[in-house]
This record gives structure tokens, C-alpha cells and sequence, in this order.
């Protein structure tokens, strides 16, 4: 299928976004270096019983780089989502989103639950609602106490994940940083076997002030237990235990949640088999449709 991408002008900034399909809109957001057509499976597939949206993020391909010195906040980005869905008018929209992009659709719908009728987020990242960015020694021990799995797949990915990379993109690695990241997020041998194609994305949307920027904002748990948007959380059979761990905590919180783990995925769920992401997600939007939720 031919995907036309049209330009979005939102204030002084264009969004680039491909548009798919007629009936109740399904916007997707997509999740850090990557950009909108990395939910090409999903668009082509979903068009046929929804009006499928993907866009691409505000500094991620083809929009305008981020300008030096400028913070990659992620407050911004859910003003973004949420400038939109305002603009194409398509409110309350179905909301699917991977990684970073799924901790923002799950912002949006504690920031303005109206304009969300459903959220289909896949493995976000909310180690915020645990501890903080720079957690202190007392957060840890009480995680400790109260959720050690958690705990340790946190510290495990802090340690050997986010901190050398982060440390490695302040140098000026960015090969290391990549790799490390990568590694640390998709498991080592998803990450080896990305293509060339999905590299050049990755390469495309490599942005060092994600890494070097504010970080995520504080998720509280009783801000998550007031959303009514019906949800389903989706995690890979292969991520690494982190995304595991955050999904229970997550799953604990909503009122009204499913869960499903997607055999033969890591973190790029909706990539790695898309087949059986589609099946799921289609099947979860469709009762959400047909029940008017």
C-alpha cells in the first residue's frame, strides 16, 4: 500500500504523519529512534475498519531536527499528542502506543481522560511510577521490600543500560551508546539481528538529547487507578524482565485492563510479530467499538 505522507502544522512546528482507512480513528505513537513508519504492519492492517494514523514525533524523521541546547522534554511530546488529536478533530481516539510513546499516551489519558477512548500501550517504560529519575537509596529499599523484582530489573537496567549509555552519548559515543542502549532495551540477540533497514531508522532517530534531556515526569499510582479508558497491555514473550515488571505494576493499577504477551517478540512487539500484534490489538479496538467504550 502506497503511504502518502502529509505534513501537519501544529503552532510554528510541521508533524509528518501517514493517514489510512475510514471509521473510528486509531492514532499510533511511536516510541524513541524510530519514527511513524515503523507501524507501516499496523496502518496497512488496521485501515480496513479504522481511520489508521501514524506520525512521527516531534524531532524524529522527517520532521525538524531538535536544535541544540533545546530539552527533549516529554511533557512536550504529550502536548504534541494532544494538539493532534485536537487538530484532525478525531477526539476521543483510540490510542496505540509502543515504549515512549505508549508512557504518553498513558499521560494523556491521566491529563485529559476525555479525548481517550482506549489505550493499547505495549511494554512503556513508567519506572517512574516505582522510583524516581535519580532514585534516592530509600526508594530502592522500600522497592526492595515491597516489589524486589522489580527492583532489581530496575537497578539491572539503570546499571548496565540507561548509565554507561547515557554516559557514552555525553562522550560523544554514540556507537557505544547505541549498542549499549540496544542491547540493554531489545536483549542482545534482538538487537545483532535488526536489519539494515530498521538500523537506518534507528540511526535516522538517534537523538542524544533524549538521553541527555529532563527524563520522565513523576507517574503516580493514584492518578493511574482514575482511568477509565479500557486498556490493553501488550508485552513481548522475549523483553527483557524490566518491561515484565513495570506491565504487573501497571496491570495492578487499572480498572479496566487486559493484558497479552506476544510469543516470539522482544521489545519491538508490534515489529518483531506483527501478525499477532495486529490479531490482538484489532480484536481488543473491536470490542471497544462495538461496545461503544
Amino acid at each position: 500500500m502506497d503511504h502518502a505522507v502529509q505534513a501537519l502544522r501544529i503552532g510554528d512546528y510541521r508533524f509528518h504523519c501517514v493517514m489510512h482507512g475510514d471509521g473510528p480513528p486509531v492514532l499510533f505513537v511511536h516510541g524513541s529512534v524510530s519514527d511513524h513508519r515503523t507501524w507501516q504492519a499496523q496502518t496497512d492492517e488496521f485501515a480496513g475498519r479504522f481511520r489508521a494514523i501514524a506520525y512521527s514525533r516531534r524531532y524524529h524523521w522527517p520532521n525538524n531536527p531538535i536544535e541544540d541546547g533545546v530539552d527533549y522534554a516529554m511533557l512536550e511530546h504529550v502536548d504534541d499528542l494532544e494538539a493532534i488529536i485536537a487538530t484532525l478533530g478525531i477526539a476521543p481516539a483510540h490510542l496505540v502506543g509502543h515504549s515512549y510513546g505508549a508512557f504518553l499516551c498513558l499521560l494523556l489519558a491521566v491529563r485529559r481522560p476525555s479525548v481517550v477512548r482506549s489505550l493499547v500501550l505495549t511494554e512503556p517504560p513508567i519506572v517512574t511510577l516505582f522510583v524516581s529519575n535519580v532514585p534516592r537509596p530509600t526508594e530502592f529499599l522500600k522497592l526492595l521490600v515491597t516489589r524486589p523484582r522489580a527492583a532489581m530489573a530496575i537497578l539491572k537496567f539503570g546499571a548496565k543500560g540507561l548509565a554507561p549509555a547515557t554516559a557514552a552519548f555525553r562522550a560523544g559515543d554514540i556507537e557505544k551508546g547505541l549498542r549499549t542502549f540496544g542491547t540493554a532495551v531489545l536483549g542482545r540477540e534482538a538487537f545483532r539481528s535488526l536489519t539494515d533497514t530498521r538500523m537506518g531508522q534507528v540511526q535516522a532517530n538517534l537523538i542524544k538529547a533524549e538521553f541527555l534531556g529532563s527524563g520522565f515526569p513523576p507517574l503516580d499510582g493514584a492518578q493511574v487507578r482514575r482511568i477509565a479508558s479500557p486498556t490493553l497491555i501488550v508485552t513481548g514473550e522475549r523483553s527483557p524482565s524490566l518491561f515484565h515488571r513495570l506491565a504487573d505494576g501497571l496491570q495492578e493499577l487499572l480498572p479496566r485492563v487486559q493484558r497479552v504477551t506476544i510469543p516470539r517478540a522482544s521489545h519491538m512487539v508490534h515489529e518483531d510479530n506483527a501478525v499477532a500484534f495486529n490479531t490482538e490489538a484489532l480484536s481488543f479496538l473491536h470490542r471497544c467499538s462495538k461496545l461503544s467504550c
